[in-house]
Order: C-alpha cells, then sequence, then structure tokens
C-alpha cells in the first residue's frame, strides 16, 4: 500500500499553504514525517512554528535530490529543456541504460550530501611544511610577510544560474581574481564547446546547462588547466584541512589558511578530473579560497624549479601590489593559458633593452589571448601579443582591454583553419558585468569596404571612432568591420 504521511501531516497540524506547496521527494517526506510524528505522540501540543521550522528545514535538501534527479518537479524541466545525455553516458556496450551519474565522473553516491570546503586531515595528502609556504609566498609575492588581500581570500568559482543565457558563465570579482576567472572562464568555453563529447558545439548549448553539468565543466576546466601545468605528468592540489601544521614566525605571516594545506599528487588526468570533482566544494564553496586554491595548485603542479627557469629579470614574482590589492603579471595568466609561466605575450625569446633575454610564448594553445589599452603604444614591441596568442587552436581568447578582462569566442571551431570562414562570422563576448545578463553577438566582417568603415566609424559617438571592444577585435583582425546587431555598444 502507498501511504504518504506527509499529506495527512499537512491536513492535522494545517501547516501554511506557502509550505504545504512546497515540492519534496517522496523519500524526504517519509523521513521527515516519521520524525514528527513520534513526536506528535510525545506531545500534542506540538508548535506549529516548530513544525514549521522542520519542514523549511528541508529546503536546502531539494536542490541535492533534484541535481540527482530523484522525480521533483526541477528534474522535468530540465529534461524537457534539451538536456541531452550522449550514448556514451547512458549506455554500456550492450546498449542497455545507465543511471545519469555513471558517465565519465560516476558519484560514489547517488544522494550525496554537500562535502564541505574543509577536508579532514587524515584525507591522505602530504601537510605543508614551513619551508613549503615560505617558497610559496616569496614566489607570489617577493617577500614571506605579504598576505592576500580580503578580494582574494572572499574569491571562488561560482556560475551563473543553470539553464540560463549565463548558464556556462562564471561570476567575476575585480582585479587579479577577475584575470584568474576570465583565465578560468576560456578554459570553462573550451570544454564547453569543442572538448566534452556528444554534445552540439552552438550558443544554445550552452545556456541549457545544469547545476551537475556546472560542476562537471568547472572540474574539467580546473584539471585541464593543471594538467598542462604539470607538464601532463603529475598535478598536485591544495586543499584546506582541520588542522594547522606550523605555526607562524617573525620572518612568515599567518593568514590562517595557508598553515593548514595539505597536498594531493596525481599522475593521471581522469584522475585528477576525479578528484576534482570529488572535492569540488573546496574550490567553489563561499569562503573556501577556492580561487587562492586553484593558484597554490598552479605554483605546486608547475614547481617552483620550473617557473624559476620561466620567469626572468622582468617579473620575478607573480603578483604585484595594486590599490591595496594583487594584480596578477602576465606570467600566472600564460601559465592558465598556455601551461608555462612565460612572462611577456610576443613570440619566442626577445632581448631587453639592457639586452637581457626576455621570455615569451613558445606554442601555439587552445585558448589566446588578445590586449588593445589607450595608453598602449604600437611602437613598444614588447608588449604586442604575438601570433601564438593571437592565433590558437581553437576560437575563444582571454582579452585584456584598459586592464579589465573578458572573453571573446566562436561556437565555429574552423574560424581560425579556414580562410573561407574568417571572411564573415560571429563573436560571443562575456565581460562579467553585473549589468550584462547575456554575451552580445557581434557580427565581424574583414572583407568589408573602405567606405563602410568609414560609415561605421561615424555612426557612434562623436569624437571615437571605434569602442575599446572593436579596437581589441581589430587587433586580430586589422581592417574588420563589426555590427553590433541592435545592441548598443559598449566596453
Amino acid at each position: 500500500m502507498h501511504y504518504f504521511p506527509g499529506m495527512w501531516l499537512f491536513t492535522l497540524y494545517k501547516v501554511p499553504p506557502s509550505i504545504k506547496s512546497k515540492q519534496f521527494p517522496p523519500a524526504i517526506l517519509i523521513l521527515t514525517v516519521m520524525e514528527l510524528s513520534d513526536e506528535a505522540q510525545n506531545s500534542q501540543g506540538l508548535d506549529l512554528e516548530e513544525i514549521t521550522r522542520k519542514i523549511l528545514f528541508l529546503d536546502k535538501w531539494r536542490e541535492i535530490f533534484s541535481c540527482h534527479r530523484l522525480g521533483t518537479n526541477n528534474t522535468t524541466s530540465q529534461n524537457h529543456e534539451g538536456d541531452h545525455t550522449s550514448a556514451g553516458e547512458t549506455e554500456d556496450g550492450t546498449g542497455r541504460p545507465q543511471p545519469k551519474g555513471q558517465g565519465h565522473l560516476p558519484s560514489n553516491s547517488l544522494c550525496s550530501v554537500p562535502k564541505p570546503s574543509i577536508i579532514s586531515s587524515k584525507s591522505g595528502g602530504f601537510p605543508v611544511s614551513l619551508a613549503m609556504a615560505m617558497k610559496l609566498r616569496q614566489t607570489l609575492f617577493g617577500n614571506t610577510t605579504q598576505v592576500f588581500s580580503s578580494d582574494w581570500t572572499k574569491a571562488y568559482f561560482q556560475f551563473h544560474e543553470p539553464f540560463s543565457d549565463l548558464a556556462f558563465a562564471l561570476q567575476v570579482g575585480k582585479g587579479g581574481v577577475r584575470s584568474i576567472q576570465m583565465a578560468v572562464q576560456g578554459s570553462i568555453i573550451k570544454y564547453l564547446l569543442f572538448t566534452r563529447k556528444g554534445k552540439d558545439c552552438n550558443f544554445l548549448s550552452l545556456c541549457r546547462i545544469s547545476k551537475h553539468h556546472q560542476d562537471r565543466t568547472l572540474a574539467a576546466a580546473l584539471a585541464g588547466i593543471l594538467w598542462a601545468a604539470g607538464a601532463a605528468q603529475k598535478v598536485t592540489l591544495c586543499l584546506i584541512t582541520e588542522d594547522t601544521y606550523f605555526v607562524p614566525t617573525p620572518s612568515y605571516s599567518g593568514d590562517g589558511f595557508s598553515e593548514r594545506l595539505q597536498l594531493f599528487e596525481l599522475s593521471d588526468k581522469e584522475a585528477t578530473e576525479k578528484f576534482i570533482y570529488d572535492h569540488l566544494q573546496c574550490f567553489k564553496g563561499e569562503g573556501s579560497h577556492g580561487v587562492i586554491l586553484f593558484l597554490y595548485s598552479l605554483i605546486f603542479s608547475r614547481t617552483f624549479e620550473r617557473l624559476q627557469k620561466e620567469l626572468d629579470v622582468s617579473t620575478p614574482y607573480l603578483l604585484q601590489p595594486n590599490a591595496g590589492g594583487f594584480l596578477c603579471r602576465q606570467a600566472v595568466l600564460n601559465l592558465i593559458l598556455t601551461g608555462r609561466a612565460s612572462p611577456h605575450v610576443f613570440n619566442g625569446c626577445q632581448k631587453g633593452k639592457s639586452q637581457e633575454i626576455l621570455h615569451g610564448v613558445l606554442t601555439r594553445s587552445d585558448v589566446g589571448y588578445l590586449q588593445w589599452g589607450k595608453d598602449a603604444s604600437e611602437g613598444d614591441r614588447l608588449s604586442q601579443v604575438g601570433s601564438m596568442l593571437k592565433t590558437p587552436k581553437l576560437p575563444v581568447w582571454l582579452c585584456n582591454i584598459n586592464g579589465t578582462y573578458s572573453v571573446l569566442f566562436s561556437t565555429n571551431r574552423q574560424l581560425l583553419s579556414d580562410w573561407r570562414v574568417e571572411r564573415l562570422f560571429d563573436l560571443y563576448f562575456y565581460n562579467g558585468q553585473p549589468a550584462q545578463n547575456k554575451p552580445a553577438r557581434l557580427t565581424v566582417d574583414t572583407h568589408s569596404h573602405h567606405w563602410e568603415r568609414v560609415q561605421h566609424e561615424d555612426e557612434h559617438s562623436p569624437g571615437r571612432r571605434f569602442s575599446p571592444l572593436e579596437m581589441v577585435i581589430r587587433s586580430k583582425w586589422r581592417d574588420a568591420t563589426i555590427n553590433w546587431n541592435g545592441s548598443v555598444p559598449f566596453f
């Protein structure tokens, strides 16, 4: 007999309609009603507010059950919104359907409780030492007494709402934090459009992402970046534990979390992705210091020895002070984009003003880089972005426009390999500003006539020929005309 005491509970105690209307999986209702029924037997005068509090407490479990598809209305709507699963995710070799969670990253438990940002000290890693922490601090700041500013310690990786125009996009901060988040955003777009299997490579597919797929995407993007930084050999992940492993000294200022790190070494890319996925709350949870932990993992994966060889006299350490905070030097961004901490954006190596050897980018990466600044000098050869970054393997670029970071991308994989595609094409732009509720779509014409360019230059605002965004696009396609498709030019 199918019996749901929850319906009886709502009638007996006359729970307000606002509570009664909430949709909870039957499993939750049964467990809750058992608890409340016992209390009701012991005390007929159970307070209505206490009942309401217990039911409201279940709200936080709804997302857990819905993301694992345990029969909520949200699950049904997601399935109807085009979140199709590839054959590899739902079938084995015999064609038998398998649980949704048993795809690329199988879950240990169908109904798992969200894991905390701080892990157990018995998780199997090896603790950080004072010497390691001092070396890390020296690599970041050039000294061992400096600590991160509050904008850094509060930063983590968080997506916008699933199944929305920005479902693929991270919410970003300011300053150095923003540059790291946007660089990771480039890898997220790369994964969603060109790397993951069995999915359509179009803009709509970016908007049809569930929370579960957001988590998988973030794990895959972080793993890919760290695996490249580890020279496709070994990744070292840093997580915060319950215990403190050394005490601060006069020469080392404590920050409350770097002294509690454990390091985990993984020598397989899939294992790295699964480990990150299993501990994703350490990177995406509020108060997790997720961006800092990713930066720590990036440095340890690259190793201090490799970093020492790749940095040059222009970049003795990775962060620079700015307005009470810290900005990332180009070496950090290049490490995320290319896997090497090259301090400059030109190709290869060049000599500086004092004939010192400066290190640039050696190979094409999957995600590229474009920059434009109103005060930049075209005659400064050392600041000019080389072809390795301008023409990446895939049409995704991290953009530095007047010191603010954003992402530009195309959904057409052939854009940079077929000159016919490069004549007229669309680009999408995401800058992370709160006012942007969807990416801007721009149509780029690289073969327009000169009189069309003149008309385009005059139609927006007197005295300004191109917007900064148009200028950064023209740094790649010099004579291009950009159509904003009805949108007001911004940035």
